[in-house]
């Protein structure tokens, strides 16, 4: 019989315990979709679980950008998809900064916030506001209630984008090579030179409204109209609608007599 003692068991409480399971829609990550380089950021909330703030969210990026160099190609479009987090002209700025020091680009912000579409398009950059954002493209619903009006203080600078499901208010110019897609009506105070798409879930009622009209395209629901071929002599604010002809032009205070009825 052998007289050494087995080792006691170790009390429950020191032996190693596994690591628990991360929850990937709490961390920051990096996806290809559609051919597109999406960076995902954690919602505010998941499942009654408060997500990581602001620094923490900034060191899980540069630990994805550094890990990450052989995932993508120099000079890759970055969409960031930011959901419902609430993100500052500086904390996108830093995440443009952050992104161009590993060769990429931030080409579009997308968030369900009014607060980060504002500072996104106000920092430049393009931007589409949606109530819910599962994927880049989702299927229109029927008859929906139009989203608030989105407002932006800023020069919308040639490349730059702007969609929102709602009206779309703009302080400032819009310059050529730059587009407003809205599916409610489009106000500019200031000069327009470049694409409107006013009614884009098919809404001919909607207007395009600006201090000058001088587009490069006009689209209200399914009508196109081409720009006009001289530009308006003088200063005055203007609206296109929807008439009997298509897509017209008139001075606000003709049009402010009467209301045409769309098509």
């Amino acid at each position: 019989m052998n007289s050494e003692s087995s080792p006691a068991a170790a009390p429950l409480s020191t032996l190693p315990q596994a690591d628990a399971p991360v929850n990937p829609n709490l961390q920051v990550r990096f996806k290809n979709e559609a051919g597109k380089l999406l960076l995902l950021m954690p919602p505010e909330m998941e499942q009654n679980t408060v997500a990581p703030g602001w620094p923490e969210l900034w060191q899980q990026l540069k630990q994805r950008l550094d890990a990450g160099q052989r995932f993508w190609q120099p000079n890759t479009p970055v969409h960031l998809i930011a959901r419902d987090r609430l993100l500052d002209g500086r904390q996108l700025q830093a995440i443009a900064d952050a992104l161009s020091d590993a060769q990429l680009k931030l080409k579009r912000v997308y968030s369900s916030r009014r607060q980060t579409a504002v500072a996104a398009a106000t920092a430049g950059f393009s931007v589409e506001q949606q109530a819910a954002i599962s994927h880049l493209n989702p299927p229109a619903a029927v008859g929906k209630t139009l989203e608030e009006p989105l407002y932006v203080q800023t020069t919308v600078r040639s490349g730059m984008e702007i969609r929102h499901p709602g009206t779309v208010v703009i302080v400032g110019d819009v310059n050529p090579g730059s587009s407003i897609v809205a599916e409610g009506d489009i106000v500019v105070w200031g000069n327009f030179r470049g694409v409107a798409h006013a009614g884009a879930a098919g809404n001919n009622r909607c207007l395009i409204m600006a201090l000058r009209l001088d587009p490069t395209q006009l689209r209200i629901g399914e009508y196109v109209a081409r720009a006009p071929e001289k530009a308006p002599p003088h200063l005055q604010p203007e609206v296109a609608y929807v008439g009997e002809e298509g897509i017209r032009i008139t001075q606000a205070t003709d049009f402010a007599k009467f209301r045409p009825e769309a098509k």
